[in-house]
């Protein structure tokens, strides 16, 4: 549980708050590259961190980021004509370029002013279907840009998705770090047997919430890193003797301040919880892997397909109270878990539901809420790293960068429990993986049918290497953890 002062810091993003000061401290998600899809297009008037910005795309296809309003009389620049290279006020005709730069002053043609003055504006970096700035202040360095895997994927293999939620960060984000609720509140998703209490395992290969393990009390093990932490949570069922056995387990990596990797049969959902203000966030959910995202199916298993709760235009979520959230109570009474339609709606009506901010003083944790507990404890390391004038966590780390070719090193996580004999063995050359007590992510095992993933693994006796499934396409190069790619053991290392 934590105390209201640390409640009040780790929710509050302004400029001059502990955690506004953290947040300050890396690249951030501004917009979707396609809600600015031509030159000149419409200008978008967008909040972050609290701060009022407009976003526009010039004449070359350049993407500015400035402060809202004109700095001749405070006018908005979200109303004004982009056009001829630049952002037109309509108030008095001043014109500015994407770096800020004065371009023209209809109503002072003295050029000294253009020379001496700037719109206040800030760093622009556009890759991965995604434009991201950071809000830098006067005399502090740029942060790292931090490079994810999905901006090296083909367009074509890459879905970007954003969802405009009226909560508070936090609430999203912890919600991605509680493994145990993915097979309760995503039953229809992760356990579709649970109305006959059957393992059944959902067939739809871009599914985030694949379980089909009606366990849903999982053990964890949590380790630290320098991008934040990662967390094991292993599922059991009852093998052939009656004894409990590991038959599934879901790794995620939590990357400071707000990103999540998700594991799919076929794909990885990074989600980045982006900080509108203290009561309102920007979910981006980039999905990507070796085959093209199937878009209708994506929209559907995350409800966002009912034009009534998402907008696809402001790209907007319409859930409130005021509509129940959508929530259909008869299909409750006969085949659905929630009554909210899929993944994504599910997640944030119960943040929303929480309210703006909610109080945790209140609340009473259990075990299963390890993760939680440690993404609260990593954010407070953060900020006191600030407040020591440090960098917190993962804000100046380059990630690695691995050849095209697929070589790479073993990627490992420390368990304190020995993993069940028949997973420690890698089906690409059937060589147990070795090491005591850590246990290397094998890149054969990121395929369908063995899939452990830096994610999930189905349980299984080894497999030989032409019953794996291996992929043709989609990309190579893939980094840990900040892509949370393939990885080989130690003997595929050298391969």
């Amino acid at each position: 549980m934590l105390t209201h002062a640390e409640n009040e810091t780790l929710c509050r993003v302004g400029r001059d708050t502990p955690m506004g000061k953290v947040m300050r401290r890396y690249w951030h998600p501004i917009a979707a590259s396609d809600q600015l899809p031509t030159p000149d297009s419409d200008p978008l008037r967008v909040t972050l961190l609290g701060e009022k910005l407009v976003v526009f795309r010039d004449s070359a296809g350049k993407v500015g980021v400035l402060e809202e309003n004109c700095m001749h009389r405070g006018a908005s620049l979200a109303l004004g004509r982009v056009e001829d290279g630049g952002i037109r006020c309509l108030y008095h005709g001043w014109k500015f370029g994407t770096d800020g730069t004065i371009q023209e002053t209809p109503n002072n043609p003295d050029p000294r002013l253009r020379q001496r003055l700037k719109q206040p504006c800030h760093p622009v970096r556009e890759e991965g279907g995604i434009i991201w700035t950071a809000l830098v202040s006067k005399g502090q360095q740029t942060p790292v840009f931090r490079r994810y895997s999905f901006m090296d994927t083909q367009p074509d293999h890459r879905l970007v998705l954003r969802i405009n939620v009226k909560a508070n960060y936090l609430q999203l984000w912890e919600g991605g770090a509680d493994s145990s609720h993915v097979g309760i509140l995503h039953s229809d998703a992760a356990r579709p047997g649970w109305l006959t209490d059957e393992a059944v395992r959902d067939d739809r290969a871009s599914n985030p919430a694949n379980l089909a393990v009606p366990d849903n009390a999982p053990t964890f093990e949590v380790e630290d890193t320098e991008y934040g932490f990662h967390y094991a949570a292993m599922r059991r069922l009852p093998g052939p003797d009656g004894s409990l056995r590991v038959t599934n387990i879901r790794v995620v990596p939590l990357i400071m301040p707000y990103v999540r990797i998700i594991p799919a049969p076929n794909s990885f959902y990074h989600v980045f919880e982006v900080p509108e203000d203290d009561t309102s966030t920007a979910t981006y959910i980039v999905i990507h892997g070796y085959s093209k995202p199937n878009v209708r199916e994506i929209m559907k298993i995350l409800a966002l397909d009912d034009p009534r709760y998402y907008n696809p235009e402001t790209r907007d979520l319409l859930m409130s109270w005021d509509n129940q959230f959508g929530q259909d109570r008869k299909a409750m009474k006969s085949s659905h878990w929630t009554g909210l339609g899929g993944v994504e709606r599910e997640d944030a009506a119960v943040s929303l539901s929480m309210g703006a901010i909610y109080d945790r003083t209140k609340e009473h944790l259990v075990a299963a809420d390890g993760a939680v507990m440690r993404l609260r404890r990593r954010l407070l390391d953060c900020v006191r790293a600030v407040e020591a004038s440090e960098e917190p966590l993962g804000a100046r780390t380059r990630m690695p960068r691995f050849r095209g070719d697929g070589r790479t090193s073993a990627i490992t996580m420390k368990f304190r429990r020995r993993p069940p004999s028949d997973a420690r063995r890698c089906p690409t050359n059937r060589i147990a993986l070795r090491g005591a007590g850590r246990w290397p992510l094998c890149d054969a095992l990121r395929s369908r049918r063995a899939s452990w993933s830096h994610g999930q693994w189905a349980g299984g006796r080894s497999r030989r290497r032409e019953s794996i499934q291996r992929p043709v396409a989609g990309p190579r190069t893939l980094d840990h953890p900040f892509g949370g790619g393939y990885h080989r053991c130690r003997a595929c290392a050298g391969r």
